[in-house]
């Protein structure tokens, strides 16, 4: 099925490959990641923000991994970032004219939560591209979540997993301006079993794509939280079903009358919201449980937005349970369907967060100081 984010932010469709999936088992070397050895089952004393109603699922250990570490590296990565390749990932305007509705619109509401929802850059596989992170309440004031493979991928094949270079994260982004500043990122953590993820095997791997970056300070020396004076709480094992509201900067929309609108092109943040339903995936490429999200045009550039629950428009905070990572498909009765099926809703869908996947990787970020 399609993902929201693959290098250039289209629609490719994971079903194309059923030629290469011979290729796409490779075995991916892993001598190369740090393990921070977590166990998979939460501490005696939650960090804050950490908000956990249950146990379940499996996790297979956190892996972490070192990003811009030294005075030298921040720097780089700073520069890295001209204006000019930002611009090079924000689409093309077109002459639609604006279009809302609960499946997609710009967000105009509080400012507390676009300050705490920010457009991830990153170079993956020598390609520039960018997700969503969101803000996170940790103990270290230093914390985004995003998805897995915003922060580790494969190529197309499945095969050389690489961890991402050059992460930046622009709290607030719109039309191109930092308002809250640039913060680069000092470790990324994932769960090790996305490691291995070879593009196919969605039942497997799909469970794990979220993933938390911790960031090193602006120029000013200032921590990201305390930069945006505000974060969102994380809630692990919460039910599902029901209202809920997704956020991302994409850069495309499944909607042509609404292709190259502002909200649409990756310079300013949109929203979707309504009733979250569970994707079960496809016959041939069938979905582990806890794939949840509403109807949503959003597209490549959404990944790793959060999902919120409990969310008040009007105060900017809600509780973050889950995250943006691919495309489902509905009918009106609320049956899977094909992607390709004109009588079929596009859903914005992604993992639930829980206290087995999710909370290893966030402790062991929350408490990730340097």
């Amino acid at each position: 099925m399609p993902k929201t984010l693959r290098r250039s932010g289209g629609y490719p469709d994971r079903a194309r490959s059923y030629v290469l999936r011979q290729a796409a088992f490779a075995v991916v070397a892993l001598a190369s990641f740090i393990a921070l050895s977590l166990p998979a089952r939460p501490a005696a004393a939650a960090p804050p923000g950490l908000s956990v109603t249950s146990r379940s699922g499996d996790s297979g250990g956190v892996a972490g991994h070192p990003q811009a570490v030294t005075p030298a590296q921040r720097r780089a990565v700073l520069d890295y970032w001209s204006p000019q390749r930002i611009a090079a990932l924000t689409q093309p305007t077109s002459d639609n004219q604006p279009r809302s509705g609960p499946d997609g619109a710009p967000w105009t509401g509080s400012d507390t939560l676009s300050r705490t929802v920010g457009r991830l850059f990153f170079t993956d596989h020598g390609e520039d591209a960018s997700c969503t992170a969101t803000v996170v309440d940790s103990a270290n004031r230093s914390t985004v979540v995003t998805a897995a493979h915003c922060v580790n991928s494969t190529n197309l094949l499945g095969e050389d997993n690489r961890w991402t270079d050059n992460v930046m994260f622009v709290p607030g982004y719109r039309d191109g301006r930092a308002p809250y500043g640039r913060f680069t990122g000092r470790l990324g953590v994932a769960d090790a079993t996305w490691l291995s993820n070879d593009q196919i095997d969605s039942l497997t791997y799909d469970a794990y794509d979220q993933a938390f970056v911790v960031l090193n300070t602006d120029s000013r020396g200032h921590r990201v939280q305390d930069a945006v004076g505000a974060a969102q709480r994380i809630g692990l094992d919460r039910p599902g079903a029901g209202q809920v509201y997704e956020f991302g900067y994409p850069r495309a929309a499944s909607d042509p009358a609404r292709e190259g609108l502002p909200e649409y092109t990756g310079a300013r943040l949109a929203f979707c919201t309504g009733t979250a339903r569970e994707y079960p995936g496809s016959p041939d490429f069938p979905e582990p449980r806890g794939q949840w999200g509403n109807a949503c045009v959003m597209g490549g550039g959404s990944s790793g937005g959060p999902r919120f629950a409990g969310f008040d428009p009007a105060t900017g905070l809600g509780t973050v349970v889950g995250d943006n990572t691919q495309s489902g498909f509905f009918t009106g009765a609320g049956e899977a369907c094909g992607y390709d099926d004109p009588a079929c809703t596009r859903h914005l869908v992604g993992p639930q967060f829980t206290s087995a996947v999710t909370g290893p990787l966030y402790r062991a970020a929350a408490r990730h100081t340097g």
